[in-house]
């Protein structure tokens, strides 16, 4: 079985990005760091002792990365989709045992994890499917200040429903399946109220 882990927004800039989820969801992130390896940095919000949200970006002042760079951030589409603004773009579940071509060793400070990571760094199924996490360290989740956020509901949408199912058939949490425009859709209770947050794949811009 695997846990919902967290949920990826990625922005053209990083401050953008944090702005555009205080606003939806009434609190401020929290500091998160920059990944060497893909010259991205982040921002972190807790949504409870198990899972979390994460704001992420290239970051302008690391050097070229020399590889592709997850998340699909340096396709054109992926480009072309944050200039209209930030949006939800991919989850990732937690597992206890992960092994396989495209696994990396990762770090970000003192934190350690092992990540399903394509060279190209495509996302399954345009973001819909999750990747999956192996954390070596306390995940972010476990450390991060309760500010009273939580997810209520992962939507995930696809005409081709009935093919994602099995992916996520181990999947622990939140999280639903139905047709419609390839997207991601996360509702939330917060302490002002109801609140979400989402994003279309490129195939349902």
């Amino acid at each position: 079985m695997s846990d919902l882990d967290h949920l990826v927004v990625a922005a053209a800039d990083l401050t953008e990005g944090a702005r555009w989820v205080e606003q939806r969801l009434g609190v401020t992130m929290d500091p998160g760091g920059q990944h060497e390896v893909f010259g991205t940095h982040n921002r972190l919000l807790s949504l409870g002792p198990d899972c979390y949200l994460e704001v992420v970006a290239v970051d302008p002042q690391a050097p070229s990365p020399g590889r592709a760079r997850w998340f699909e951030l340096d396709t054109e589409v992926m480009r072309a989709r944050l200039a209209g603004g930030p949006a939800l773009v991919h989850w990732v579940v937690r597992v206890p045992a992960l092994a396989g071509e495209h696994v990396m060793e990762l770090a970000r400070g003192s934190n350690r994890w092992a990540l399903t990571v394509e060279p190209d760094g495509r996302m399954p199924w345009g973001g819909l499917a999750p990747s999956r996490i192996l954390w070596r360290t306390p995940p972010p989740s476990s450390l991060l200040p309760d500010k009273g956020i939580r997810l209520e509901m992962l939507r995930i949408s696809t005409p081709e429903d009935a093919a994602i199912r099995p992916l996520i058939g181990d999947v622990v949490g939140p999280v639903t399946v139905g047709p419609g425009e390839p997207g991601l859709l996360a509702t939330f209770s917060t302490p002002s109220g109801p609140a979400a947050i989402g994003g279309l794949t490129a195939g349902g811009a």
